[in-house]
């Protein structure tokens, strides 16, 4: 990972958003004791003094709230260090976390479950926690990405390892909301393997603003870019369906999804004008459709900022930056047709019929009383109806600026206020060189224009079998045998002895290989073999990666000498009874709520299991897929009634335990 202490823009507002989210969480935790404060007492002058430092706190998270908006929307730190004309594109911030030692976790459940020497595992968990806080700081290129796909894909290994399905093993990760600030504490693994692949699509999208749109090649790369992480978004939208943090909520997701797959789109256009428009008639109308249809993407993103709950968490700036460009865009579309009506007229040589059928595409409907073909060949239509096409433009560009003046925020960002102002100009410029004639004699009202592209841009899937990884534990054997699903036996020491006859016993399976046919005479049986016991080592030799002929050979190399070897036998595994998780409650739009707020973050004993803190947890058992445990915290003030909603299960393609 990069060096967390470097002083670039991005480390520093990373930095930021660390401090941001301790303040927030430590006023979270004062509004959490007031509230219960509240709804304990019944002295009058008590609740009167709760209620006005309640209000204190919430202007507090308020201002705290609108200070990480501003990180999000400080899209200048993101873009090419090149000068650019060009809107800014908006990129994802990384979540922040929690140091993780899974050190005396992971070493006591190796040697409790595995039977080994967790000594002899200290340099593996030390490279797992290596690259854990490596990828809290990934370099913004390929090779950053390649990390975090990495940890993503040792985390499966991890879980299948040592997170067994009916208890946790005392690590808990921690994790901050990109938008909101507030923490997520959970025991389960599938939180941090959900916010690993947020960072990777975050990630994506950070590349992608950083790429030169000056360049052809720049521009296919924030092209790539941005669809790779709309698909690593929609992932996880797909595969991790209930997560407990509303960045990473399927409705939050989905409105990422769609911004991420707009800037694509935008950039495609950038791309088919980055050699210069030619002012000719069919390269206008094509020009005319592509930018109309980043004005429609655009507007789409805007309706679904807009809409509950993704309203009240989604940064402000975004929303009205979603408006901004699609106003612009299609004030850019009502201005390509306006020049095609305005400079270009039917010569004899032009073909008529392509030029109807090509401007006839772009209406779903022209004015009453006026047809394509007349518009062409009459010079009156045409000026009326180009002039009609600017005013429009010229309305959609007054209301960008309007809009983007009201933002405070949009308002810093000047290269955005230069390419709003220029494209402004150009067009009263245009229309202040038509003839002057009275416009309260036109009645014509520019028709929309249909949307229409050649260039197909949709999410492009991660491809995580690309990055081979290997697993850290390799050393403790096969995962599909010694996983944290399956229980054994202390390993037994069996010492055999050389019979005319042979072992005694047959071998099968892959790695580690299975004693079958056992003699219940031989001299193995009676030193303790059984059928169906497994192999692990043979003369203190290490054998679970081992197939059924390299173990013959070692037991049968002893000639006539006793051999001793060592077996493991399976035990059978009660009911899988469901992890108990956390989350937050549903009433969360209204409030800032915490999971396990009475923990102290500063003074856990990470040698220790986190206690459970009654007041704020009740854990709940039922069937294996509806258990849950849920926070519920106070949303209002006293009086009001605790609304609860029920969860659906958080579930994880090809896994067993659920998360809510």
């Amino acid at each position: 990972g990069c060096n967390p202490l470097a002083e670039t823009g991005r480390s520093k507002l990373q930095n930021q958003r660390a401090v941001l989210n301790q303040q927030i969480l430590r006023a979270v935790r004062m509004r959490a004791g007031a509230e219960n404060l509240l709804r304990a007492t019944t002295n009058n002058k008590v609740r009167e003094q709760v209620l006005l430092e309640l209000s204190f706190v919430n202007s507090d998270l308020q201002i705290l709230k609108e200070e990480l908006e501003g990180l999000n929307i400080s899209v200048e730190v993101y873009q090419n260090a090149e000068e650019t004309c060009s809107i800014p594109l908006v990129p994802l911030g990384l979540k922040e976390t929690k140091d993780v030692d899974f050190t005396l976790p992971l070493k006591d459940f190796i040697l409790e479950h595995y039977s080994e020497d967790s000594s002899e595992y200290e340099d593996e968990i030390a490279d797992l926690m290596d690259l854990r806080q490596a990828c809290r700081t990934p370099s913004r290129d390929e090779a950053g990405i390649e990390m975090l796909i990495s940890y993503f894909l040792q985390l499966g290994y991890v879980e299948n390892r040592f997170f067994p399905p009916t208890r946790h093993i005392g690590v808990l990760f921690t994790w901050y909301d990109s938008f909101t600030g507030v923490p997520v504490c959970q025991q389960n693994l599938l939180l941090e393997k959900a916010s690993v692949l947020f960072n990777i699509g975050a990630l994506y999208t950070q590349i992608g603003t950083r790429c030169n749109r000056q360049t052809q090649a720049g521009l296919e790369n924030a092209v790539d870019a941005f669809q790779k992480a709309a698909g690593v978004l929609s992932y996880l939208k797909e595969t991790f369906t209930h997560t407990p943090s509303y960045d990473m909520s399927p409705a939050m997701l989905n409105v990422l999804v769609k911004m991420m797959l707009a800037q694509a789109r935008e950039c495609v256009f950038e791309q088919i004008g980055l050699s210069g428009i030619r002012n000719e008639f069919f390269t206008l109308v094509k020009m005319t459709q592509e930018v109309a249809k980043v004005g429609e993407v655009y507007m789409l993103v805007n309706t679904a900022m807009n809409q509950e709950p993704v309203k009240e968490n989604i940064p402000y700036s975004w929303s009205k930056l979603a408006q901004i460009k699609s106003d612009h865009y299609k004030a850019l579309a009502h201005y390509f047709i306006a020049t095609i009506l305005c400079d270009h007229e039917l010569q004899p040589g032009d073909d008529k019929d392509q030029q109807e059928k090509a401007l006839s595409q772009l209406y779903d409907s022209v004015p009453e009383g006026l047809m394509v073909l007349a518009v062409l060949k009459d010079k009156v239509q045409r000026k009326q109806l180009g002039k009609a096409h600017l005013r429009k433009a010229i309305v959609y560009h007054e209301e960008a600026l309007r809009v983007c003046g009201l933002c405070k925020k949009l308002r810093n960002i000047e290269v955005l206020q230069e390419v709003l102002t220029a494209a402004h100009k150009r067009s009263l410029l245009k229309y202040a060189q038509q003839e002057t004639e009275d416009d309260f004699l036109s009645l014509i009202q520019a028709p929309d224009i249909l949307p229409k592209t050649e260039h197909k841009i949709e999410t492009i899937a991660p491809q995580f079998s690309k990055v081979k990884v290997k697993d850290f534990f390799h050393k403790l054997g096969p995962l599909t045998v010694f996983s944290a699903k399956q229980r054994w036996t202390a390993p037994r020491t069996i010492r055999l002895h050389y019979e005319a006859g042979g072992l005694g016993f047959s071998l099968k399976g892959g790695s580690p290989v299975q004693v079958y046919c056992l003699d219940p005479v031989c001299s193995a049986a009676s030193a303790g073999l059984k059928e169906g016991d497994y192999i692990v080592s043979v003369g203190g030799m290490d054998c679970k990666w081992l197939g059924v002929n390299e173990v013959l050979e070692k037991l049968k190399s002893v000639g006539k000498q006793p051999m001793e070897f060592d077996v493991i036998s399976c035990q059978d595994t009660a009911a899988s009874l469901h992890s108990k998780s956390a989350t937050y409650s549903m009433g969360m739009q209204k409030t800032y709520s915490l999971i396990c707020l009475a923990m102290d973050e500063d003074k856990i004993d990470q040698t220790k299991k986190a206690p459970l803190k009654l007041p704020f947890l009740s854990w709940g058992t039922k069937s294996r897929q509806k258990a849950a445990s849920t926070l519920c915290l106070p949303s209002a003030v006293a009086g009001s009634s605790q609304i609860k909603k029920k969860l659906s299960p958080f579930t994880l393609l090809n896994t067993e335990s659920s998360l809510y």
